[in-house]
């Protein structure tokens, strides 16, 4: 099974591993949802750990799928908004793990978790100008200030994990062939808490944040179908499957 869920010592572990890169079909995307709500029912979880195998964290969405069938775009959608918002709804923290590349949908994930602990090689990146989409600057505005929330989606580009650590928003920055044993460590120190308290420190955490990141998501969405729907979007797409870079406009 690509993704999978197990629970020892009160931790719940997600693992990714999609080749080539964990990047999501709509299908796949549906399903995270549910093992999400698996580990935050578990009166035995008390904290929830989202790491991946192969070369990157996550790819975000299958483009490829979107190139082939552009109809399933609302799928995907619910599928991504549905992840993000059982992220944030998990009754106990979720510290995501990661490494090398971050991009979209990855954004979302990590956006939603409670804390990010990333290797020396992650990087961070909403690319979707470059593919024909809009979304996960909600997620990422969680992270990032503004102003570097906008410049990343303009252009792109690339935010390595020690300029996001430098800006808050990793826990800390580890060798790779330390992150499992540094986040399994982290997640061990959580996990030895009363589930009770963790349960109601999420929820009163959670209420506290000035503003409705799955709101802002969603709003982000409609803007997302617009562009699906313009030829623009399927040049982007195409060009990207057929040779791995931008379109030029």
């Amino acid at each position: 099974m690509p993704i999978t869920l197990t629970v020892r010592d009160r931790i719940a572990e997600i693992v990714f591993d999609v080749p080539p890169v964990n990047a999501f079909d709509s299908e796949t995307w549906n399903a995270i949802p549910a093992l999400l709500r698996q580990a935050s029912e578990d009166a035995g979880v008390n904290v929830v750990l989202i790491r991946a195998e192969g070369r990157g964290f996550c790819g975000g969405v299958d483009i490829k799928e979107m190139q082939a069938h552009p109809e399933r775009i609302t799928l995907l959608n619910r599928g991504n908004y549905l992840t993000f918002k059982a992220v944030r709804d998990c009754a106990v923290p979720v510290v995501a793990a990661v490494h090398n590349f971050v991009i979209g949908g990855g954004i979302g994930i990590c956006g939603a978790s409670d804390t990010i602990i990333a290797a020396d090689d992650a990087y961070f990146s909403l690319p979707e100008i470059d593919r024909g989409a809009m979304g996960g600057a909600s997620h990422l505005s969680r992270m990032l200030p503004l102003h570097k929330v906008r410049a990343a989606f303009f252009t792109g580009g690339r935010i390595p994990a020690q300029e996001a650590y430098r800006l808050g928003a990793v826990e800390t920055v580890v060798p790779r062939a330390a992150l499992l044993d540094e986040a399994r460590a982290f997640c061990a120190a959580i996990a030895s808490k009363s589930r009770t308290a963790l349960v109601i420190a999420k929820e009163a955490l959670n209420g506290l944040e000035p503003r409705d990141v799955d709101r802002g998501y969603r709003w982000e969405q409609g803007f997302t179908l617009e562009m699906y729907l313009h030829a623009d979007s399927q040049r982007a797409r195409d060009a990207f499957v057929e040779t791995g870079k931008a379109a030029s406009f």
